[in-house]
Order: structure tokens, then sequence, then C-alpha cells
């Protein structure tokens, strides 16, 4: 009967078989990484199993868009970073999903720093040299991304526009093909979450320039910020977030609110989150949501400043 998912969640049953997490990205990016540090503790606070199911594609639209279209009954959710609730929003006149009206947030429950490394092909030691040299070679500076529109790509812009150079975003699918491409030298730069490019950076693979977010990486702690370096304009912000299709019920949203709060207080998944380089904090759907719309509109300025259309 049509409903009755919901109408069962809502009576206290939720939940009563095994919960899918979608994260719309590859396997053993940032997302998929916060996913998993979640689901077992998860699992036993809700008491069925909870897997995580990879669908990337779009800068996250495919992955996304499944869940805002999935039954409101607690059984599919999403885990992405915010690429999906603020900068795809922001970017993309004709994304055919709206947050606001298509998911219900839960929590924020991991932040993180993007790091720009380069590729140990290169000539540069520092981010003023990598300057100073697109300065010199307009446009001709390649920097991987994860397509038009994700978060790696506007943060790239905003340095562009920050620094006064023309970079050229290269789209790959995954973190292993962003890593191939920067190793291999068929791009000079990457963007990506600091704690998946730290054993790259450690092992002499490649060279962390700057750290993207407010304060330094635990992950990469010599690495200056971007402000440190005098473009703190350009600052992204990296965070995960879990979310519901829309009018799934607030007592589903609220119990399961409650076990990911006590979840990202363990202390094992804190640690596990810590040596990927991230920080586990626990943000409510109220101020998830404010946090989103808050960047929704600075990302769309920062988008018109630098012309950048995705559509």
């Amino acid at each position: 009967m049509p409903g009755a998912p919901a109408q069962a969640a809502s009576t206290g049953a939720w939940p009563q078989r095994p919960i899918r997490v979608v994260v719309p990205f590859s396997a053993g990016g940032g997302s998929d990484i916060v996913a998993r540090a979640l689901a077992g503790g998860l699992a036993a606070r809700l008491g069925q199993p909870v897997y995580v199911e990879n669908r990337p594609g779009a800068a996250t639209v495919i992955g996304t868009q499944s869940v805002a279209r999935a039954a409101p009954d607690g059984y599919t959710l999403l885990l992405s970073g915010s690429t999906s609730f603020s900068v795809n929003p922001a970017l993309r006149k004709k994304l055919p999903y709206d947050p606001a009206r298509d998911l219900s947030p839960v929590a924020i429950v991991a932040r993180t720093s993007l790091a720009l490394v380069a590729g140990r092909g290169t000539p540069w030691r520092s981010l003023p040299e990598m300057i100073a040299h697109a300065k010199a070679h307009p446009g001709r500076i390649r920097y991987g991304t994860f397509g038009p529109g994700s978060g790696p790509h506007l943060a790239g812009e905003m340095l562009s526009v920050a620094a006064g150079i023309q970079l050229q975003a290269i789209p790959y699918t995954t973190t292993g093909q962003l890593v191939t491409a920067v190793n291999g030298g068929e791009v000079e730069l990457g963007i990506e979450v600091a704690g998946a490019l730290e054993p790259q950076v450690r092992a002499g693979k490649m060279r962390a320039l700057a750290v993207l977010g407010t304060a330094r990486a635990s992950s990469l702690p010599d690495v200056p910020t971007l402000a440190e370096q005098g473009l703190g304009e350009a600052t992204f912000e990296a965070w995960f977030g879990l979310a519901a299709p829309a009018h799934t019920p607030v007592a589903v949203v609220d119990k399961l609110s409650r076990a990911l709060a006590a979840t990202v207080r363990d202390a094992d998944v804190r640690a596990a989150l810590r040596a990927q380089g991230m920080e586990a904090v626990s943000v409510g759907p109220a101020a998830f949501r404010r946090e989103a719309d808050s960047e929704i509109a600075r990302y769309r300025m920062q988008a018109n400043r630098a012309g950048i259309s995705v559509d």
C-alpha cells in the first residue's frame, strides 16, 4: 500500500531492514571514507545493517538525484560533501534536484580541508612560484577536479580569481584517476581532500602547495593555508553531511540524528576520521540547512565573479 513504509517508520518501527547509504563518489574519496567510518556504529545503534553504495558521476548529481527520488522511508540515505548540498545548487541552473525541496538534512558529521598539490615533475616548490608561472603562461597550467560544478572545480576557480591567474580545469571521476593524472604529468595540479592526498605527499610523489580551508589540516600540518599566503578570499570549507529524501518522517530523522550524534562521539570513529585528516562533528538539521543556504549564496556570488557557467 502506498505510504506504508513511511507510516510504519513514523510509528517507531523503523528500521526493520537494512539501510542503504548512497555515496555519490567512488570508493576511497572523502565521502566514502566518512560513510564507511560511520556505518558500523550506526548499524550497532539502529539494530540493522548499514551498507554503503557508491554511485559516482556528474559531480555527484547521479547519486544525489537517486536519493532525492527515493521513497522517504528512511532506508535510502545520502552521505556527500558540500558539492551536493551547496556547490551544485550555486553553479547549476538546470540541476535536476533542489536540496531545499528534495532532501531532508540530518546532520553534518565531519569537516576537513582540501589541499592543492603539484606533481613532482613540476618546477614549483611553493604557491607563489606556481602563481608566478601561471601569470607568465595564462591557461597553460591544468588542475584535476571531479567535474564541472564539483567542490574542487569551484575551489580552483576561486583561487584563480583571487590570484589573478588562469588555470585549466580537467575533470576526473575518481580520486585514483586524479592521483594517477597528477603523478603521470597529465595535469600539473590536483585539488582533493587533504587526507586522501597525504600518502602521496608523504611519499614524495606530490608537493602540497596550500590548504584551502580556514585552518591547517591535521594530515598536512606543515602546509600553510591560502589565508596565510594572502589569498584568504579563496578559502573553501569542505564538509560532509547525511541527508534523507524530503518528507522522511520526523521520527525517523530524529532517531537517525541521535544515532549519528552518538556515533561521531565514539572515540574509535573520531580516531579513524582524524587519521584521514578529518574532524568528526555533530551539526543538527536546522544548522545544516542554514550552513548550506549561506554557502549557496556565497558560492553563487563567487561563480558570477569568476564567470563560471556549468549548464
